[in-house]
């Protein structure tokens, strides 16, 4: 008991977290001492927190099979995951498997097998079917978000997952929202639910109102942006081709952006989040993709291009800003004479005609060819810079490391010397190739 509390200690310590909030201690209260459990609660209120800290409690440091299998609706929040468990620094191994990336990556980092998989429904099904690891040490399993996977039609596929796995001692089901049934297949015999959505939380959040007095709300979003200055946040569209627009009449007034949507690529997806995190990029345009399940920094703003047709998930896109303690602003664009729908409640007009001073793109993102696989550390990297790209601390910005390549942030003033000095020069063993993003 002793252990756990230390290694919980040790974990909140890394991630740089004093106290854990009342639906955290609750629901790893439960769910250390129950079987089957269902935790509801908000967006952005820590529920992955809540489900890794107790599952890791209960892993086996001896044994070399999956132990904890978690199942997610999208590629973006698999990622999002796998990310908070190698920063809680547990020393188990953790992997992510997708659709979307090939699947010669997948069989290659799950050949040393991990301790906690996360994936998506189909590809998890893939390699269950083709036995590329064993099975009877899956004890744990987490349905995330399974609201979401439910909706979006993987119920076959989870089926044919749970089927394969007889020894379940815990089952952990979250979800921001509780309109969905538990299908039978998953027993979930007798669980005990947390329920923390109807919780009095005051929001720190505020809703105002843009009127566009031309035909085209795209002068209207410019002018906002420029109130804005520089703040990092989301322009939210319902359609591929609204976000194509934007992206094109941003372009044309030279404001840097990202996008993000579901007609992208998986590593366009990636990288366009990676340029976004890092500061390179302060606007993400983005379909509803981009509400939930995405691993981005907190956002003083998101704008509703376009509004949603539904208030659940225009609650998720409020979601992005004034998460958990913070504040945050919610802009609603619309045109004179259109009607806000009903679940626009208590936002204020708002007067955009003062101009913030929007200063020039500071960061420019670097690509490098080499990560985890050769034994590449943040610290390898953060030395090749300082030492043979003689730059100071505070010159590099955010590194992030993945399997078999990483991006730093850097100056944008630097970027193209740091790449002619950097390129083709050796980081542990490993030439590497270094390029800009």
């Amino acid at each position: 008991m002793a252990n756990s509390i230390k290694q919980q200690h040790d974990i909140l310590t890394k991630l740089n977290i004093h106290v854990l909030n009342p639906m955290q201690e609750e629901a790893i209260d439960v769910i250390d001492n129950t079987t089957n459990t269902i935790l509801l609660s908000p967006t952005g209120t820590g529920k992955t927190l809540a489900f890794l800290l107790p599952i890791i409690k209960i892993l086996d440091p001896d044994c070399n099979d999956v132990q904890a299998l978690i199942i997610v609706p999208s590629r973006e929040l698999a990622i999002q995951i796998e990310q908070v468990v190698r920063s809680m620094g547990s020393g188990f191994k953790v992997n992510a498997v997708y659709g979307g990336r090939p699947m010669s990556k997948d069989k290659i980092e799950i050949k040393h097998v991990p301790a906690i998989l996360i994936g998506t429904p189909g590809r998890i099904a893939d390699h269950f079917s083709n036995d590329r690891f064993s099975k009877k040490s899956i004890k744990s399993l987490i349905l995330d978000e399974f609201d979401k996977s439910l909706e979006d039609g993987f119920e076959l596929e989870m089926k044919e997952i749970i089927n394969q796995l007889p020894h379940i001692n815990k089952r952990v089901l979250t979800s921001a929202t509780q309109s969905v049934e538990v299908p039978s297949f998953v027993r979930l015999d007798k669980p005990t639910t947390v329920n923390y959505l109807n919780e009095k939380v005051v929001s720190k959040l505020e809703i105002k109102t843009v009127v566009s007095t031309s035909k085209s709300k795209l002068p209207s979003l410019l002018e906002l942006i420029g109130y804005l200055g520089n703040q990092n946040g989301i322009i939210f569209c319902n359609l591929r081709d609204s976000i194509a627009i934007v992206s094109r009449f941003l372009d044309k007034n030279k404001i840097n952006h990202s996008c993000f949507s579901g007609g992208m690529e998986q590593k366009d997806r990636e990288r366009a989040l990676i340029k976004f995190r890092n500061g390179t990029n302060q606007i993400l345009i983005a379909t509803d993709l981009a509400s939930r399940g995405i691993d981005i920094p907190e956002l003083k703003f998101i704008i509703h291009y376009e509004l949603p047709r539904a208030q659940e998930e225009f609650i998720h896109r409020n979601g992005r800003a004034a998460r958990v303690d913070s504040k945050g602003t919610a802009y609603v664009l619309k045109g004179e004479s259109d009607n806000l729908p009903s679940y626009v409640k208590g936002s204020k007009g708002i007067n955009i005609s003062k101009q913030a001073v929007r200063k020039p793109q500071f960061w420019e993102t670097l690509f490098i060819s080499g990560g985890r696989k050769d034994k590449i550390s943040k610290g390898d990297i953060a030395g090749l810079f300082f030492k043979q790209g003689n730059i100071t601390k505070d010159q590099l910005g955010t590194i992030e490391l993945k399997q078999d390549c990483a991006f730093v942030a850097v100056p944008k003033a630097i970027a193209n010397d740091l790449v002619e000095t950097l390129n083709n020069t050796r980081l542990k063993k490993k030439k590497v190739r270094v390029t800009v993003l």
